[in-house]
């Protein structure tokens, strides 16, 4: 049996939502995440979850992608319609197709089942510190502008040429750390390790978050000009590119 960690300070406590039909699954779930000094609650199919985070909204939410009646990819669409929440799907399978769905609906990272529950409590941890206001005001939080784009990192803010962007907790992180760093290129290892705070994971997540980024700041996204591929290498954000197309 693993050690568990030690219960992190009570200001460190957050309460996740574990929703998962396999109660051996939810039970080590959150036996670990309790272990680790989080409250945690549970339900076992998508009604149940969604009236539990109407209740009261948890911070961050742990989510079985095959559920009985309506799976996981329409509990965590309906989720991110009522505001951001961070998300960790958790999937059986390990198609690519079902990881990339989880992170078009907003997902913010998924765990394949079998999985360590050590490094899921891993996961949560890293994302609840880039959600928490008080880990955002480390970060530079004076306002950020370019290429028409507006973001303002205090208040979670972001617009494209005044109107209101919808981003998800990952793509603004994206977007700012982009926008700070203009004509530099970044490979996907690099982009994992300062945006999400990770030195483990799928890159697709970052390739997924990149598309979607696209589509919400591009005027064109079958064209990228903002965010430009740099091939061998990565990603450059290059506010005053001229437009041209390019294969993505």
């Amino acid at each position: 049996m693993e050690q568990h960690r030690t219960a992190p300070p009570s200001d460190a406590r957050a309460r996740v939502l574990v929703v998962d039909d396999d109660p051996t699954v939810a039970e080590v779930v959150a036996g670990y995440l309790t272990h680790a000094g989080h409250e945690v609650d549970r339900a076992a199919d998508g009604p149940s979850a969604l009236a539990r985070a109407e209740g009261r909204r948890p911070d961050l939410v742990v989510l079985d992608l095959m559920l009985p009646g309506m799976d996981g990819l329409q509990v965590c669409a309906r989720l991110r319609e009522r505001g951001p929440v961070p998300v960790i799907m958790l999937t059986a399978r390990g198609d690519e197709e079902d990881r990339v769905l989880g992170l078009e609906v907003g997902a913010d990272d998924y765990v394949t089942k079998p999985f360590s529950p050590r490094e899921l409590v891993l996961r949560v941890e890293s994302v609840l510190r880039r959600s928490r206001p008080a880990a955002r005001s480390q970060a530079p939080s004076g306002p950020l502008a370019a290429a028409g784009l507006s973001l303002d990192p205090g208040a979670r803010r972001a617009t494209k040429n005044g109107a209101e962007l919808a981003l998800t907790l990952r793509e603004f992180d994206l977007l700012a750390f982009l926008l700070r760093h203009p004509g530099r290129a970044f490979g996907r290892e690099e982009l994992m390790r300062e945006v999400w705070g990770w030195d483990f994971g799928d890159l697709s997540t970052v390739t997924v978050h990149v598309r979607r980024l696209r589509g919400k700041i591009e005027d064109d996204p079958a064209r990228p000009r903002l965010i430009r591929t740099v091939w061998g290498v990565g990603y450059r954000f290059e506010p005053d590119a001229a437009a041209g197309p390019e294969e993505v």
